[in-house]
């Protein structure tokens, strides 16, 4: 855990330290001070593999994300914000959204925006690379610059882990990946089930075609048969139209195919006695070992014989 407060610091060097602070929590941004001589504030971070989780606590304040800001970022990251004390005020792609204590919000990092609060607040804050969040949600982008419950049924439940999970302090590592895939996982199951109510650009039947062609690949990772054909047929609907039902969630189905494969063999090697890299990428429909390789490289960012060098590392046999 990191933590930063201002209190102790000199009036004059309190917005500079705290922008910093900012800027290496979640991403550079510009913040505007009501009076950054007497600003306070505090801000608790949490890793829980690779998700991090921030209590951020100040006065009114103002964050903009530039495009200067943006010019160098090296990958696409989302901020879910779920405001405590008083209602935050968000600005980002054309559409204006005030998320109440109780809601949350999501931010795309590599967008523009402007997110503010005019009295004292508290915020509990995710950040997570947009891979992650795409494995659980389609299409995140979608979800941006948009208020959703916090406090009634999976949102409710995602906001108390949150809130349970800032207060304890969890030394295994293992425990901390873990417990990060739970929190996407009940992002993605609260903000789904709040856009199906109210989505109506997508008729139910449609939908309910994509859950189902989604659930028999995810049943089938390891059939080397696996294929579009394949699922078009189990699903009783065309090619063609399989097809169109993945254009909606801006992921072609070959590569949801791929990364639903990757994610599996990347969990698999969180595992102990694994086997043999090959065989895991042969188990999971991968024939060609280095494409293997290349693909989890690009995905993860390192080779899987260094992803599970790295596991071995953080848990050696013994303990």
């Amino acid at each position: 855990m990191s933590e930063h407060r201002t209190e102790h610091l000199p009036p004059r060097e309190r917005a500079n330290h705290w922008s910093a602070v900012i800027a290496e929590t979640y991403f550079p941004l510009q913040l505007t001070f009501r009076d950054a001589a007497s600003f306070q504030g505090r801000l608790e971070k949490r890793s829980f593999g690779d998700v991090s989780l921030s209590r951020l606590q100040t006065e009114p304040m103002q964050y903009e994300r530039r495009r200067r800001h943006i010019a160098d970022a090296s990958g696409e990251e989302y901020l879910i914000t779920i405001p405590r004390i008083s209602p935050v005020e968000f600005h980002q792609l054309g559409r204006d959204v005030r998320c109440d204590p109780g809601g949350f919000i999501i931010e795309r990092g590599d967008e523009p925006y402007r997110f503010s609060y005019a009295a004292a607040n508290d915020l509990c804050v995710l950040k997570v690379a947009k891979p992650m969040l795409a494995e659980k949600l389609r299409n995140p982008d979608q979800y941006c610059a948009r208020a959703f419950d916090g406090f009634n049924g999976v949102g409710g439940l995602l906001s108390n882990m949150a809130r349970l999970l800032q207060a304890d302090y969890i030394a295994d590592q293992k425990a901390t990946q873990v417990l990060g895939r739970h929190l996407i996982e009940l992002l993605a199951l609260a903000i789904d089930g709040q856009s199906a109510a109210g989505d109506d650009h997508k008729s139910s039947v449609r939908a309910a075609h994509l859950r189902r062609a989604e659930e028999v690949i995810e049943r089938n990772l390891s059939n080397p048969a696996l294929s579009p054909e394949m699922v078009a047929n189990a699903c009783g609907i065309s090619k063609r139209y399989l097809h169109e039902l993945f254009s909606d969630a801006n992921r072609p189905v070959s590569q949801f195919i791929r990364e639903m494969r990757l994610a599996a063999a990347r969990d698999l090697l969180l595992m102990p006695n694994s086997g043999a890299i090959a065989d895991v990428a042969y188990r999971f429909g991968f024939s060609d070992h280095a494409q293997f390789s290349r693909l989890f490289k690009a995905t993860y960012g390192r080779t899987p014989s260094g992803f599970r060098a790295g596991v071995a590392k953080l848990h050696p046999r013994g303990r």
